[in-house]
């Protein structure tokens, strides 16, 4: 990282934003299940770390993005749920001081009894992000202690992107 912010004068407390993040319109994009839209730029130093660490880094990004909103996008699958709908009309009848209100709702002991077979159809319906997270994470993880040890990077597992 150090070298990608010397060669593009941005070295030094605190380095330029766009040397770090990259400059112009984002590259990449995904637009989750929950309607939110995340963008990163394929041209800044942290970037050129992702490729170096993880292979792809167009893949990483994906994968990482999506495994992070997993729990989000379980949660917005709540609300296809007329009890936990109705337990939110209830939740919003309550000041946000009164807990006795709120506990009436019935909204987090519905949400600890739903939300674990929502997360379930989540991660089963991104099988193949979760799989490429793990393997790229796995890479990064070897190239990374090999360079904090110094020695040349090994090979990746079998199997895994290069």
């Amino acid at each position: 990282m150090n070298q990608c912010l010397h060669a593009r004068g941005a070295a030094g407390p605190p380095p330029r934003q766009e040397a770090l993040f990259g400059a112009g319109p984002a590259e990449l994009s995904i637009t989750l299940a929950t309607g939110h839209t995340v963008r990163a730029h394929t041209d800044g130093c942290l970037a050129a770390a992702h490729r170096h660490l993880y292979g792809d880094h167009e893949r990483w990004f994906h994968a990482q993005v999506t495994v992070n909103n997993l729990r989000p996008e379980a949660q917005a699958l709540l609300r296809e749920d007329a009890d936990y709908r109705a337990a939110l009309t209830r939740r919003a009848a309550c000041d946000d001081h009164d807990s006795a209100c709120i506990r009436a709702s019935g909204i987090e002991a519905l949400r600890t009894r739903l939300e674990p077979a929502r997360l379930a159809q989540v991660r089963a319906a991104h099988r193949d992000d979760l799989t490429a997270y793990d393997r790229l994470r796995d890479r990064a993880v070897h190239r990374a202690a090999a360079l904090l040890a110094g020695s040349p990077t090994p090979p990746p597992p079998k199997g895994a992107p290069s």
